[in-house]
């Protein structure tokens, strides 16, 4: 796919892998929807891409929303090609520590919120009859796992398995879907989740580099999983 003039919607958009994406799609001439729930992280990204970037303030695990801003945005003509599934939520604790909060906030935003995008846009990109591409955001943990992530990695071997059958689904409708799953990454995420990041882990801005170059792969060519892991996983000496 040329990616140029085309439209995409890419969650989790405020920061790390999410704007990584914007930031790269955005230049190659792609008219990018961020989605996210902080205005303020949008519009800095928006001021840094320039205008091929919209700023859109969602929270995906809320479906009405979310369905409302599509129906005020898209239209014949103007219909969205591109879909990154990619806002995520990561609590990384011993199974009786974890609170309800924090896997209520796992279920709805790696999968429902997930499951909400993809239901609400599949069927504009089945009215658009060319080639549309998913890309949902997985992990290493949707493969394998680690002690104290049992309920990270339910929702991302669940992404997997999401995935793998929407392929099979969509494939006739011209609409690609990749699984991508990253290893570590410096972003955000794992500050967030008491695990210190270095610069050894993989760089958003690779990662986007290349998740683009899957997305601007030859129509009839279809990559439907990728892992990928830093080569040299240790932190760096201090």
């Amino acid at each position: 796919m040329n990616v140029q003039g085309k439209i995409a919607i890419v969650t989790g958009a405020s920061r790390g892998l999410g704007a990584a994406l914007s930031a790269v799609l955005a230049s190659k001439g792609c008219r990018v929807y961020g989605l996210a729930r902080h205005a303020e992280k949008l519009e800095l990204i928006q001021k840094e891409t320039g205008d091929n970037f919209v700023p859109v303030v969602m929270d995906i695990s809320n479906k009405e929303q979310l369905a409302a801003w599509v129906t005020k945005t898209f239209r014949d003509g103007h219909l969205p090609a591109i879909l990154i599934n990619n806002a995520g939520a990561g609590y990384f604790t011993k199974i009786d520590e974890l609170t309800f909060d924090h896997w209520q906030e796992m279920i709805n935003t790696n999968l429902n919120g997930t499951f909400f995008c993809t239901s609400l846009l599949v069927p504009l990109m089945k009215k658009k009859n060319d080639y549309c591409h998913i890309i949902n955001i997985g992990s290493i943990l949707g493969k394998t796992t680690r002690a104290e992530g049992a309920a990270y990695s339910a929702t991302k071997y669940a992404i997997q398995g999401f995935s793998e059958s929407l392929c099979k689904e969509l494939r006739s409708y011209k609409i690609k879907v990749t699984c991508v799953n990253p290893g570590s990454m410096e972003t955000h995420f794992f500050r967030d989740s008491g695990i210190q990041a270095h610069a050894n882990m993989l760089q958003p801005h690779d990662m986007a580099i290349l998740i683009t170059q899957l997305i601007e792969t030859p129509d009839n060519l279809l990559v439907d999983e990728i892992t990928m892991r830093p080569l040299w996983a240790q932190a760096p000496p201090q």
